[in-house]
């Protein structure tokens, strides 16, 4: 599952560092959740929680079957 994600934030990564932020991963729990670290614009932005919930958490949840959650440590 770890390459799926990997995979999928892939696709996600070019908006992110558009405006000069990025993802990183950082585990997978075996309940589903993916748990990341917004990193550079991205943490401490404003709309890092909805950069989490509508483009992050949605696109992995659409990708990679077994994803059931993404939390931003």
């Amino acid at each position: 599952m770890r390459d799926q994600v990997e995979k999928a934030l892939s696709r996600i990564r070019p908006a992110l560092q558009a405006d000069g932020g990025d993802v990183e991963l950082l585990e997978i729990t075996d309940e589903g959740v993916v748990r990341v670290r917004l990193t550079g614009a991205c943490r401490g932005c404003p709309l890092s929680k909805m950069t989490l919930e509508m483009s992050i958490a949605k696109e992995l949840k659409k990708q990679v079957p077994g994803v059931k959650e993404v939390e931003a440590i």
